[in-house]
């Protein structure tokens, strides 16, 4: 994938991790690849959505996968160059050489994105497939850290987990390999979404004790579909709480019903993070934005 060569990066975009150090709460929300020119028509009415209330910034999800990957430059390209609003480009390992990695960053100084999510990645059509290395790439995220830091002016964000990545061996190896990102110079990071604030909280004051203090902005994704999100667990590990499960599938067949339960659960959660201090939110909405900005209209001051 030939993107082009980095000219010099331009100075103007904010960067994420002063942001979230700003002591005032930011939304964001996260966004992926559209399809089909249908997808498209959805994408860009959630875009300028956004745009027009205000969000702090968006990011757009990097899958593995040639069309998919051009797709995701693509739509990165358009929304920074088209609106007004801050984007992070996400940056994923899997599959890729370092040499292709450092086009893919050359590209995005070029077009003046200086936040970055750096993501080791999951196996192409297998989450849980055994990882493979590139054989001219990176291993590890925190070697995806080191590269786009050397690489230019970034501000450079990672994955935390709040019930624990479904490939450690145990909580505490979690947190060493998180600290070890931020340690390699990361400056935020943005959970995986979750469902008990208690394991957000959890996480941040476990990695506070082992001396990483970047702030951690909690991802929050309010249920639309029961399905969807029960795939979801599957295929992340994540814990989709029983009570939670039992009280959508008692209106499984209301749609507005499905979607009331969703913003009333990510409006608690929501409040309760922000209360403990939480840098912001970070909505996944799916390029759909009705529920998230009920969510986030209920929770700005």
């Amino acid at each position: 994938m030939t993107l082009g060569v980095p000219s010099v990066m331009p100075q103007q975009a904010a960067k994420i991790g002063d942001l979230l150090r700003s002591g005032t709460p930011k939304f964001s929300f996260e966004m992926f690849p559209p399809r089909s020119e249908k997808d498209e028509a959805i994408l860009w009415r959630t875009v300028r959505a956004l745009e027009g209330l205000g969000a702090d910034f968006v990011s757009v999800t990097y899958g593995a996968g040639g069309s998919t990957r051009q797709k995701t430059v693509e739509t990165t390209d358009r929304i920074n160059s088209e609106t007004t609003l801050l984007t992070m480009a996400h940056c994923t390992a899997v599959d890729h050489s370092v040499a292709e990695l450092r086009n893919l960053i050359g590209h995005f100084a070029n077009v003046g994105v200086r936040n970055i999510l750096a993501v080791r990645g999951d196996p192409p059509g297998d989450p849980r497939a055994d990882w493979t290395r590139h054989p001219e790439g990176v291993h590890y995220a925190h070697e995806l850290v080191e590269l786009i830091k050397t690489s230019g002016d970034f501000s450079v964000g990672v994955a935390a987990f709040p019930e624990g990545h479904p490939r450690d061996v145990d909580w505490d190896t979690g947190v060493r390999f998180f600290v070890e990102k931020c340690r390699s110079g990361a400056d935020f990071a943005i959970t995986q979404i979750f469902y008990r604030v208690e394991d957000y909280l959890r996480l941040r004051d476990a990695v506070a004790a082992a001396g990483c203090d970047i702030p951690i902005l909690p991802g929050i994704m309010p249920v639309t579909n029961i399905k969807q999100i029960e795939r979801f667990a599957i295929l992340t590990g994540m814990d989709f709480p029983t009570a939670l499960a039992d009280r959508l599938r008692a209106v499984e067949d209301d749609r507005d019903a499905i979607r009331d339960i969703g913003v009333e659960v990510a409006t608690d959660m929501g409040a309760r993070l922000l209360a403990e201090g939480a840098p912001g939110l970070h909505f996944t909405t799916l390029n759909h934005s009705r529920s998230t900005r009920r969510v986030w209209q209920n929770l700005r001051p």
